[in-house]
């Protein structure tokens, strides 16, 4: 499955939040995360908003696929991870 970054996509929210919660992560500090992922793939320390994480894990908000990447880049996963109902399309991998 393709996406464009553009391409609006509803996020899993509650794997989201596991997996940020299995690392002992605040939001706050997936934000950063996400940040320094950005800065080694680009060299931009781009990122998304505590608020915007907030969203998407309390209410699986559909945000652009390129946000999903930025967030599945902060942690370390396929970006189908975290996608709601590519679950059972491609391989979990264990939560760390």
């Amino acid at each position: 499955m393709s996406f464009d970054d553009d391409a609006t996509v509803t996020p899993d929210g509650v794997r989201i939040r596991g997996l940020r919660r299995s690392r002992g992560w605040s939001r706050r500090a997936l934000v950063e995360e996400i940040a320094e992922a950005r800065y080694r793939e680009a060299g931009l320390r781009d990122t998304i908003t505590v608020n915007e994480l907030e969203g998407i894990e309390e209410c699986n908000e559909a945000i652009p696929y390129a946000v999903l990447c930025k967030v599945a880049s902060g942690l370390d996963c396929n970006p189908m991870e975290i996608l709601l109902g590519a679950g059972d399309e491609v391989s979990q991998r264990p939560l760390h």
